[in-house]
């Protein structure tokens, strides 16, 4: 019987919160937290987890962010104005719209979610964390840039070979 149970491991911890911000509750400045942190209500500020902690923000449809959000699991499903910075998962539910840029390690998006920004992939959670994406970023642009320069060549030799 031992044998034949189920053990299914969680990607990313979600069922326990140690935060709630309620949906009549309005916060004017920076929070810092760590654990679980579930906003319904609003954030006038940065959202920062403290680092080496495995803590996990969620935002539903009803929540709002203007500002920066920084931490390792980030589920977003209400309105964020600012860049999100997610070094281990980030989830973007149907409901989701993001006015900025997104960091991001690895990425859940549903058919719905909008972001109105830049989508840049990070492996390093060290740079997402220190949010010092300036020689990453132009690093990374003009490995796209490269690339993409690369690839209307091959058409056009494709094009001359045919």
């Amino acid at each position: 019987m031992l044998g034949k149970k189920k053990k299914q491991k969680p990607r990313r911890p979600t069922g326990h919160f140690d935060t709630l911000i309620s949906s009549r509750t309005t916060v004017e400045g920076d929070v810092h937290f760590s654990g679980g942190l579930h906003v319904d209500g609003r954030i006038r500020g940065k959202v920062v987890a403290d680092e080496g902690t495995d803590a996990v923000l969620r935002i539903s449809e009803v929540g709002e962010v203007t500002g920066d959000i920084n931490a390792p699991h980030v589920i977003i499903n209400g309105t964020v104005n600012g860049d999100v910075y997610a070094s281990a998962h980030l989830e973007l539910a149907e409901k989701a719209s993001i006015n900025g840029s997104v960091y991001y390690n690895l990425i859940e998006m549903a058919m719905g979610a909008s972001v109105n920004g830049n989508l840049v992939h990070q492996r390093e959670p060290v740079g997402l964390l220190s949010q010092d994406s300036k020689a990453a970023g132009s690093g990374e642009k003009q490995a796209s840039a490269g690339d993409s320069a690369g690839e209307p060549s091959g058409a056009d030799d494709g094009g001359k070979s045919e």
